[in-house]
């Protein structure tokens, strides 16, 4: 039987690993936001909102990789325990932006620094060339990934 017709080994499987390293830094996430009482799609909507103040649940849900719905979800969450703040009218057409509140911003600064944990366990053992190549290598098959489905 040919590897085709076997399909994908899963031991040489570059997508495979890159699909295993992701389940395996979401785990870890998951695990140091915990004890803040915060999701890695809490995490990432107040880093987004840090970084991007005012941006709509759509952008929102683009940048965190999840539905329109989930982030709705979300931000009613986030803004019942005072971590944003919604305009109750929208800026333009029907889009309502999102702002840090102050314990918004406290919360994120602890939460930043348990996902630097993670990052740097995750790194551990690299050098700084073999990190910056792997973020090179990253970007480049991101990059024909999206130019192949345009």
């Amino acid at each position: 039987m040919t590897q085709e017709a076997a399909g994908i080994d899963l031991e040489t499987s570059l997508g495979y690993l890159l699909k295993e390293a992701s389940s395996a830094l979401r785990a870890a996430m998951e695990e140091a936001l915990r004890p803040l009482g915060l999701t890695v799609t809490q995490y990432s909507c107040l880093e987004l909102l840090a970084q991007r103040p005012g941006l709509s649940a759509s952008d929102l849900a683009r940048g965190a990789f999840v539905t329109r719905q989930s982030m709705n979800v979300v931000l009613q969450g986030l803004d019942q325990d005072g971590l944003v703040t919604r305009s109750a009218e929208p800026a333009v057409g029907k889009t309502l932006p999102t702002r840090l509140t102050s314990r918004g911003r406290e919360t994120l600064d602890r939460a930043t620094a348990a996902v630097r944990g993670v990052e740097v366990r995750m790194l551990d053992g690299m050098s700084d060339d073999e990190q910056a190549e792997a973020l090179r290598l990253l970007r480049s098959m991101l990059r024909s990934l999206r130019d192949a489905g345009a």
